[in-house]
């Protein structure tokens, strides 16, 4: 690793370890910027060692870890969150009030100059919008979430508590990631198609909301040096790149398996996801069933989410392609199983 200037920018990253936030500490440091990370004792931070991060052990219930993060920072990237579509309500909400909380008082002990702050679409809930018509920063959050769809009201929590920072914070709400290092959703769909258990929602012909890791931490890392986005929230989003059955399609012929030719009705299996949550609920069960509706959502969702303002205000816009993207996740993911 190259060496790099005590003069050079400092920025504080939390949820590292994280596949959005690696991929902003990697962007850092190809720029020739010094990164500190917080990782918790256990994670595995060995490619963040790897490209010349510094590594603070804790968590985001560590006070003292926190302040010794932030200690001189230029800018912290908070990445830390609970991604899952599963667990009790309890478990979200503490993760992200106290997670918050920790963030405001050791950034504001440490006189942090800025703060980035990662949100998602899913704050927005659920709108029914009339043609034509998307959803802009300004729209309505909160608005319709589902019982036990514990994830986005943990967001929103966040979310509002940071806007606290006032004007030296800034929010990007990401729509569904996908990229190397993640190690959630692509293992689930990899082994789904495997097991020759997917399925098409639809006619399959609707456009996905999904956006490649690298462009988000691009838009993240904008937003957070740009002086006009200070105080401002934004998109970063696919505006629909592919349709659904043209990803099965790219995934399955990169991984040399049959295309998915089985369609089922959204409506139909949205509410067989529901029945399924209701019972392992019921059984208070730790894993999630085969299928929740916040995975079928992230498929079937219409894609009317705008960008026109991080285009406009950032100069952002998605430039990794869906086959490329795809190629680096299934070689990052099988390189990360020994296959």
């Amino acid at each position: 690793m190259e060496t790099i200037s005590a003069s050079a920018k400092l920025n504080a990253v939390t949820g590292a370890t994280g596949q959005l936030g690696s991929h902003i500490a990697e962007q850092l440091r190809a720029a020739g910027e010094r990164v500190r990370a917080l990782a918790r004792p256990g994670s595995d931070a060995r490619f963040l060692e790897q490209i010349g991060v510094e590594i603070v052990p804790g968590d985001m219930a560590d006070a003292s870890a926190l302040r010794k993060l932030f200690a001189g920072a230029d800018v912290v990237y908070n990445c830390a969150a609970r991604v899952s579509d599963w667990g009790p309500w309890k478990a979200f909400a503490d993760e992200a009030v106290a997670g918050a909380r920790n963030l405001l008082d050791a950034c504001r002990a440490e006189k942090v100059p800025r703060l980035l702050h990662v949100s998602s679409i899913s704050v927005y809930g659920h709108h029914k919008l009339p043609p034509g018509q998307e959803i802009t920063e300004t729209t309505k959050l909160g608005n319709k979430f589902w019982l036990w769809d514990y994830y986005p009201r943990a967001k929103l929590l966040a979310e509002n508590i940071v806007w606290e920072f006032g004007q030296d914070v800034t929010v990007v709400r990401p729509s569904w990631i996908y990229g190397p290092r993640d190690r959630i959703t692509i293992p689930r769909v990899v082994n789904a198609l495997q097991q020759g258990k997917a399925m098409i929602l639809g006619s399959g012909d609707n456009l996905l909301n999904i956006i490649y890791v690298g462009d988000v931490a691009a838009g993240a890392i904008l937003a957070a040096n740009l002086p006009q986005a200070r105080g401002q929230a934004y998109n970063l989003c696919s505006r629909g790149e592919v349709k659904q059955v043209d990803l099965l399609n790219t995934m399955t012929d990169a991984l040399k398996l049959p295309r998915v030719h089985k369609h089922v009705p959204y409506g139909l299996a949205h509410r067989f996801a529901f029945v399924q949550e209701c019972f392992a609920r019921l059984l208070r069960r730790s894993k999630p069933p085969a299928v929740t509706r916040r995975a079928l959502y992230l498929i079937g969702r219409a894609p009317h989410y705008s960008v026109a303002k991080a285009r406009e205000q950032l100069g952002w816009q998605p430039r990794v392609p869906i086959q490329e993207g795809v190629r680096q996740s299934l070689e990052w993911y099988f390189a990360s199983i020994g296959k």
